[in-house]
């Protein structure tokens, strides 16, 4: 299928920050492709409106928060971008649930592409108008890819890696930053302990206990050694719980909590970590954008490998009870992790803080 030449492109990235990130380099591509369209941006979420800010392949961020928003509000304001008739759109993968298509069909784009998921019927060939079938062993960049090869868009660019261009002064305020926390010449650890707050995302978090005698261990074997933890106010509260457990002169000292300006300003500091820890949400892929040297991912039923990091020198520190059953637990169909409560924390539980431990150390 080749389609004629769009001069006005919009792509939508609505299920998360991560996924806008992640997003980025087939931006690059299409400004590639087309150099001279309109390439438009549809986003949800006020840190992936951050992700895109600087970006020089976007024409236009727009967002409009679907999930706060009156169903008359997102109506309007929907059917308001009908006036830019745009071309083409796409729906980039991982976005599997039908309001996504649904939306791309309101706005009326003259042609619509997206991937096919496992909740695909009937009322999808209305809402798009090409599609390719989703491929749960490759990255979610090379699924983006594929669907513009489809079309009949073969790729240009050699390379697809995350884009994230900060401003000089959010790089000299990383700098700033990691001097005044007097963390130059340490030995320092970058640790995010929230995960996704949607559906029940927040369920593949690894227990605070686990980071407490992480945290712990590291400070006994490791006079030096301080950990630095990210986050907004979703993690404050636990980062509060962290701060109280250690005597108060080790977590004055030890485990810092910086404050920062922004989300960008947060992957500025993140550029100067040694060494970061997560599981797979919005700062693991920051920390690959801004090229960690030596970053660790505690693997949750969510982490496919749609997901992963896009690098090859990520460690993962294995969850005995996921295995390879990560698709038991989750696919991009619009439906929360499988599992109850109960039973995904304890998935999460079985990753003990020695297997972390060791996985620092080994490398």
């Amino acid at each position: 299928m080749s389609l004629p030449t769009p001069q006005r492109i919009l792509v939508l990235s609505l299920a998360g920050i991560g996924d806008t990130l992640m997003a980025t380099p087939v931006l690059h591509e299409l400004r590639a492709q087309f150099p001279e369209a309109r390439l438009d941006v549809l986003v949800l979420w006020a840190g992936a409106a951050q992700i895109l800010a600087g970006n020089p392949h976007v024409s236009q961020i727009l967002r409009h928060d679907f999930l706060h928003s009156s169903k008359w509000a997102s109506w309007r304001f929907v059917t308001s971008l009908r006036k830019n008739r745009y071309d083409l759109s796409l729906t980039l993968h991982p976005q599997g649930r039908r309001e996504y298509r649904l939306i791309t069909r309101l706005i009326g784009a003259r042609r619509r592409l997206s991937h096919q998921y496992e909740n695909h019927c009937w009322l999808d060939r209305c809402l798009v108008t090409a599609k390719v079938p989703q491929d749960y062993t490759v990255h979610c960049v090379e699924n983006n890819l594929r669907l513009l090869e489809a079309a009949g868009w073969p790729r240009k660019l050699p390379d697809h890696p995350y884009e994230l261009p900060l401003s000089a002064e959010e790089t000299a305020w990383g700098s700033a930053t990691v001097a005044s926390l007097g963390l130059h010449g340490t030995p320092w650890l970058g640790v995010h302990v929230g995960s996704g707050g949607t559906k029940n995302l927040a369920l593949r978090r690894w227990p605070l206990a686990h980071y407490e005698s992480l945290f712990a261990a590291l400070f006994r074997r490791d006079p030096l050694s301080r950990v630095v933890l990210f986050g907004g106010p979703e993690e404050a509260a636990a980062h509060e719980r962290l701060r109280t457990i250690f005597a108060p002169e080790v977590a004055e000292q030890r485990l810092l909590i910086p404050t920062t300006p922004s989300l960008r300003h947060a992957a500025a500091l993140l550029a100067n970590a040694p060494r970061f820890l997560s599981v797979d949400t919005v700062f693991m892929h920051l920390a690959t954008a801004v090229k960690v040297p030596r970053q660790f991912v505690i693997e949750t039923p969510t982490l496919n490998p749609p997901v992963a990091p896009r690098r090859p020198d990520w460690i993962r520190v294995p969850n005995p009870a996921v295995g390879d059953r990560h698709l038991d637990f989750y696919r991009y169909d619009g439906r929360p992790i499988a599992g109850t409560a109960e039973e995904l924390t304890q998935i999460m539980r079985s990753v003990t803080p020695e297997s972390v431990l060791m996985a620092l150390e080994r490398v």
